[in-house]
């Protein structure tokens, strides 16, 4: 008894439910006592994954016992992997192939794994299972060849023929099911070779019916009859059971020709599967046969949209196939043209709505082809989008579903996510379709009922699916089907309703051309200062007959109308054009711009905005992708965290073994950083702290992948010097601008027994390099690595030793370089020597006894002589961001006399940045929050002002323009409304910088 439980729970694990698995196993060989034979247990495991276990147990039974070389078909078993698959995958999937293979027992053979679907042989195949000469001219042609054998063995041997290349092409397909690592034939791929067997089919049934309509070989006189395919099979992406639709064109389309397609029509279906003429011109009741002068003449005349709609997919299969291509050459252009009809869109979508509502309600849920969500919201949106755009673009006429689909993304008609999104779910219904239809090689379209658990844990298994942890197979199923036909009905209706009637793109190109009176009126109107060299722009933006001036043709009219509510439309259309012109050769940027409205609204705010921004738009154009809405579930690539970005260019750095290179990266990558940043600054995206934060981190990330690919240059091993880059200024305090230098100090300490002299000789060697790197000629804002803070200044040597700095800040530091040390942090290079040297400096910048009243009066005296000698002959001093009233010296200076007064007993106080010391210093009481509040706000205003002027100018400024376009560029840069009075942001930024200088005054100087 306990030998019958252990048995049945492994076969039960094995999947096997049926009482007599066990005996009928063991009569196969492989099963004994309460495991598998040795040997066999990959047998057992492939037949344990097969779809239904039982199912291909009782066939593989009945198989055997119709074999007569059953040894060789035992080892081959044991032996082949994609025999083991393809067979249990094939017997667990299909009663219909599996009853073929047990009647036809040596087919066998044609499942092992060098064997496999043939699609160049099915023509060969087919016609010599009944006796034609694959060889001869095809029958249908005037020569043709034809069969040698007819009626009910015709039949016969079509029939096994056909249901031969049937079983080997289902076995690949599910060969994945009973062994996962066997390539998986995709379902496109199944398509095609099932159009392909089908075409063979019809192939070999014409000439069967060449050799019953015209038993003597003169009879057919010198008729010509060619076969068009339609629906699926034209389109190549025919179902495993399907009506094969098509039209015939005969010449001449007498009775002859007739019977020969009537004939054909009888043998095919008797054979292989139905075949439908329903699709011809007046359907069933038209002339089952026409001549090519009376297609092309119904189809002028009287044909429907839907008509038109079909022929997308027409595809000469049979028969005569010089006649064939004549019938498509006639029709295509008609088929390109539809979309000029009335009404045709209107139309292509009432009948979508049509076929939707003929769906019976009690089965819509389980309809994989014609409901909601269905195959066929797949094919509709498509199509309309191929009819209405492949009038222009050729590259849209494939007959395939999933290459017009493919066609339609590359293009641009169809968003990438959207078209990758409705591709996956479309091949995930076909599959279905595909496994439902193989079952008992019947037509059927619908989804097991969900209370048969049965039906459904057999589909999920076919289909490749599995348990997820949280669901088993059958609720996996059911949760990917409602995923996938909710994700086709929204795609669906965003397609097939919405494109063809918001964007302007869509619309013929001459309804949107401006002549050009009309062009310099509405330029005039629109607020150009000189609409002239505004037409020279547009002149040059729209010459030629190209795709790319017809696309701009169309995109102009929106893009004035954007640009007329910037600051600057004259130079936001000279940036277009220079934008344009640079990107001519980037296939995906007009494309961009038509498919992508919010893009367009953004990147003319920026143009008529920010001459920055075009400078490196035309070096970097990938940004432009950034400016598209983020998806569904995906985060803002505009406002990426600086971390990531910083990790990403050091990636990017290391790949690269030449350190000429791997600085071209830094400063390219730096580069798409920068006007990412500049971007999402303009936009609103970021606040002052966040853009000054993600330009720090970068200018961070590129000394430090610099560094590193300049002392692997130098040699990996045998360093005499760890060396460590200290970060000063506005570095240090992660506080840069657009415009800003990168402040820094090199320091060096000597390893492995080196001297100090040949660690600093090292050591000057890797930072000479590092600034030269960084700072070669570039368009891009420049990268100056600026070490005139090291002690002695410009004097003094470049690099030292810790011990040198220790040495110095001993004996002959000042108090300014105190002060400046208040800011110093490690941003690159050796970690633990980044550590000692900010032990070595805390006491000096963070002093015990704080400071005396003496060295207090030193520090304000100095700070009076550089505003007083700083400051540029003839500045406004209440509009110098820097070194006005109220400005960022004030502030810095203000917080940096608090540190060094207290920061010595108020560890809290020790930061590199102004804000966080500002707020640090109002938690320890030493200012009012209403003092940190006015100090915050006028660092917060001069910064934001001091980087809009360089988004603005394109080059750095410290001092706020008075009037005209450049300071209503620079209000809105900071958000004030287009068209308004740019003077009330010079008010807001007097009254905020004077109300900061009082604090300044009070708390500074001590006034």
């Amino acid at each position: 008894m306990r030998s019958v439980t252990r048995t049945g729970t492994s076969l039960a694990r094995l999947g096997l439910t049926e009482a007599w698995a066990e005996a009928t196993l063991g009569e196969l060989g492989w099963w004994a006592g309460d495991r598998p034979v040795a040997g066999a247990e990959p047998v057992m495991w492939s037949l344990a994954r097969s779809p239904d276990p039982d199912l291909a147990l009782r066939s593989a039974e009945r198989l055997v016992a119709a074999l007569t070389d059953r040894p060789a078909f035992d080892a081959a078993l044991r032996a082949d992997a994609a025999l083991r698959g393809r067979l249990f995958g094939l017997l667990g999937s299909s009663t219909a192939l599996g009853d073929h293979l047990i009647t036809h027992p040596d087919r066998w053979h044609r499942l092992v794994g060098g064997t496999g679907p043939d699609p160049a042989g099915y023509s060969a195949a087919l016609l010599t299972a009944v006796g034609a000469d694959p060889d001869a001219p095809p029958a249908g042609c005037s020569d043709g060849g034809r069969a040698t054998l007819t009626g009910p063995a015709a039949i016969e041997a079509l029939r096994t023929a056909y249901r031969d290349e049937l079983l080997v092409l289902a076995a690949a397909d599910l060969a994945a099911v009973g062994e996962p690592e066997l390539p998986v034939l995709e379902v496109d791929e199944v398509a095609a070779h099932l159009s392909d067997l089908a075409a063979a089919a019809l192939q070999a049934a014409i000439a069967v019916a060449a050799a019953e309509a015209f038993p003597n070989s003169g009879d057919a006189g010198e008729g010509r009859l060619a076969v068009i395919a339609m629906g699926k099979c034209g389109g190549h992406e025919l179902n495993y059971v399907s009506d094969v639709d098509v039209v015939f064109v005969a010449e001449p389309a007498d009775a002859r020709a007739s019977k020969l397609a009537a004939r054909m029509m009888r043998v095919a279906g008797e054979a292989c599967f139905e075949v439908d003429a329903n699709l011809r011109p007046e359907g069933r009741n038209g002339e089952l046969v026409r001549t090519l002068d009376g297609h092309v003449s119904y189809y002028r005349r009287w044909a429907k949209t839907w008509e038109f709609q079909a022929l997308l997919k027409a595809r000469p299969i049979a028969g005569d196939p010089e006649l064939g291509a004549a019938y498509l050459d006639a029709v295509a252009p008609m088929v390109w043209s539809a979309a000029e009809r009335d009404d045709f869109v209107a139309d292509v979508q009432a009948m979508r709505r049509r076929v939707e509502d003929h769906v019976k309600p009690e089965i819509a849920e389980r309809e994989l082809k014609l409901g909601r969500g269905g195959l066929r919201d797949v094919e509709f949106a498509v199509q309309l989008l191929q009819l209405v755009h492949g009038r222009t673009d050729e590259a849209l006429r494939s007959p395939c579903t999933l290459e017009a689909l493919a066609a339609l993304s590359d293009g641009g008609y169809v968003a990438r996510d959207d078209g990758a999104n409705l591709a996956a779910s479309y091949r995930f219904l076909r599959l279905l379709e595909h496994r439902l239809q193989l079952q008992k090689l019947r037509r059927t379209h619908l989804l097991p009922a969900a209370d048969d658990t049965d039906a459904l844990r057999w589909l999920a298994r076919a289909a490749r699916l599995r348990p997820d942890g949280r669901r088993d197979v059958v609720g996996v199923l059911l949760a990917e089907w409602t995923r996938n036909a909710r994700r086709v009905r929204r795609l669906h209706e965003k397609l097939f309703y919405r494109p063809l009637l918001t964007a302007v793109s869509r619309l013929p190109a001459d309804t949107a051309r401006l002549s050009e009176p009309a062009a310099k009126a509405r330029l005039a109107a629109l607020g150009w200062a000189s609409p002239e060299g505004a037409l020279g722009h547009l002149r040059a933006l729209t010459a030629g007959v190209s795709r790319a001036a017809s696309i701009q043709h169309t995109l102009l009219p929106v893009l004035l109308e954007e640009l007329s509510g910037s600051p600057d439309p004259d130079r936001g259309l000279l940036a277009y054009r220079r934008v344009s012109e640079a990107l001519a050769a980037t296939p995906w940027y007009l494309r961009l711009l038509r498919d992508e409205g919010l893009v367009v609204s953004r990147l003319m705010k920026l143009l008529g905005t920010s001459a920055l921004v075009p400078d490196l738009l035309v070096r970097a154009p990938e940004v432009l992708r950034l400016l598209a809405a983020p998806s569904a579930g995906r985060a803002d690539e505009l406002t990426r965290d600086p971390a990531e970005v910083a990790a990403s260019l050091r990636t990017a750095v290391a790949r690269q073994q030449d350190p000429d290179t791997a600085a071209a990266t830094a400063r390219s990558t730096r580069r798409h950083e920068m006007l990412r940043v500049a971007c999402a600054d303009l936009l609103g995206e970021l606040d002052t702290e966040q853009v000054c934060a993600a330009l720090s981190s970068v200018w961070v990330a590129v000394l430090e992948a610099t560094l590193a690919s300049v002392q692997r240059a130098l040699g990996p091993t045998d360093r005499p010097a760890r060396i460590a880059v200290i970060g000063m200024g506005r570095l240090g305090g992660a506080e840069l601008g657009y415009g800003s230098d990168a402040d820094v100090l090199f320091v060096c300490e000597p390893v492995d027994g080196a001297s100090d002299q040949e660690a600093v000789k090292y050591a000057t060697t890797v930072a000479e390099t590092v600034r030269r790197r960084l700072g070669a000629p570039s368009p891009d804002p420049a990268l100056v690595v600026d070490a005139d803070l090291r002690p002695e200044g410009r004097s003094g040597p470049l690099v030292r030793t810790l011990a040198s700095y220790a040495a110095y800040y001993a004996r002959w530091s000042e108090q300014w370089e105190a002060q400046a040390l208040l800011r110093a942090r490690p941003i690159a290079g050796d970690a633990g020597l980044g550590r000692r040297f900010v032990e070595l400096i805390d006491p000096i910048r963070y002093p015990a006894d704080g400071l005396s009243d003496a060295a207090v009066t030193e520090i304000r005296r100095i700070k009076s002589r550089v505003d007083a000698e700083r400051l540029p002959r003839g500045a406004d001093r209440s509009l110098h961001t820097k070194l006005g009233l109220g400005g960022l010296a004030d502030v810095e200076w203000t917080v940096q006399l608090l540190q060094l007064q207290h920061a010595g007993d108020l560890p809290e106080l020790r930061t590199t940045s102004t804000l966080e010391g500002l707020r640090e210093a109002g938690e320890a009481g030493l200012l009012t929050p209403e003092d940190v509040a006015e100090l915050a706000a006028g660092w917060t205003t001069a910064t934001r002002a001091r980087n809009a002027v360089m988004l603005v100018r394109g080059k750095p400024g410290d001092q706020l323009p008075r009037s005209g376009r450049e300071l209503a560029a620079v209000a809105a840069a900071l958000g004030y409304p287009a068209g308004g009075d740019s003077g009330v942001f010079l008010d807001d930024y007097r009254r905020v910088t004077r109300r900061t200088r009082a604090v300044v005054e009070r708390v500074f100087y001590g006034w």
